[in-house]
């Protein structure tokens, strides 16, 4: 009823605006890298379907990011990621590497033991290799097995994919140019 109330000049003029609005929005042009980056993906394979949305998303935006190198490693559980990010750290091959991993079960003193010692070790890793370790391994306070649980999580891990994406192309970005004025004698 409103419509055969409406001017039909504009009718049209609200149509042809629509039209031209575009589909997608325009895309980001990131920064490009001085040098070619190779990242090192160790992703847990305990609840994959809800991990790999992580994997998923990361892939897609760190190539959106000029980062085209991506090696993915799958290790049982979160527990396991450190180790395999001190090991790929030390052989000087990456540039960065990325964990994720979903820790539950259990009392809520052991999920949370396992994701603070996880993510200490990772820091600690960082630190003494020199090579920036990002972490998408996330333990919720209530997991329960339900598809509720499950969708939720799996969009949440998709979302942590584009956040590890962009933290991970922006601190390796940073190093490079610091890296490259400690090397010019302008700063350090």
């Amino acid at each position: 009823m409103n419509q055969m109330l409406q001017d039909p000049d504009v009718q049209t003029s609200q149509t042809e605006n629509v039209a031209k609005t575009p589909e997608h929005p325009p895309a980001v042009d990131h920064p490009r890298f001085a040098k070619p980056q190779r990242v090192a993906f160790v992703q847990s394979s305990w609840h994959r379907d809800v991990v790999e949305e992580c994997r998923i998303a990361f892939l897609r935006e760190i190539e959106a990011r000029h980062i085209t190198n991506v090696d993915v490693f799958e290790v049982p559980g979160s527990f396991e990621i450190p180790l395999h990010a001190q090991i790929l750290a030390k052989t000087r091959r990456y540039t960065a590497i990325v964990a994720a991993g979903l820790v539950v079960d259990g009392g809520i003193y052991r999920h949370e033991f396992v994701a603070d010692t996880v993510i200490k070790a990772l820091m600690d890793v960082q630190l003494r290799t020199e090579v920036p370790v990002f972490s998408a391994v996330l333990t919720p306070q209530q997991f329960h097995e339900t598809e509720v649980h499950y969708d939720f999580f799996r969009r949440h891990f998709a979302i942590k994919g584009v956040e590890v994406a962009e933290a991970c192309a922006n601190t390796l970005l940073s190093l490079e140019r610091l890296r490259g004025q400690v090397a010019a004698g302008i700063a350090g």
